[in-house]
């Protein structure tokens, strides 16, 4: 039984695939002000919501991933580069966390 996929799990995960490919697509074409602004965003939305969601963490990376490489000052290089890791260790731990 191992073998059986699911089938509607399988479109979620490709769905989500898409959407991710599509965020950071449209993070790389921001200037440095719409990445400023979309890093606004992020953090009212993740207020908002009081938790960091997957779909959140994997925008979350791009975005910080972005914002590190194109920023201008040493301070927002390591703000953004703390994030990020911030990010990829919640989402190794969710995945840790799921294969359990």
């Amino acid at each position: 039984m191992s073998n059986v996929i699911s089938i509607r799990a399988f479109k979620a995960l490709r769905d989500q695939d898409n959407e991710e490919l599509a965020y950071r697509a449209r993070i790389l074409s921001m200037s440095k002000v719409e990445l400023l602004e979309e890093m606004v965003r992020f953090q009212e939305e993740r207020k908002t919501v009081g938790t960091l969601t997957p779909s959140m963490m994997l925008r979350g990376r791009h975005l910080f991933r972005a914002l590190e490489e194109s920023a201008d000052s040493q301070e927002l290089k390591i703000l953004s580069r703390s994030y990020r890791r911030h990010l990829d260790y919640e989402i190794a731990a969710a995945r840790e966390g799921r294969s359990n």
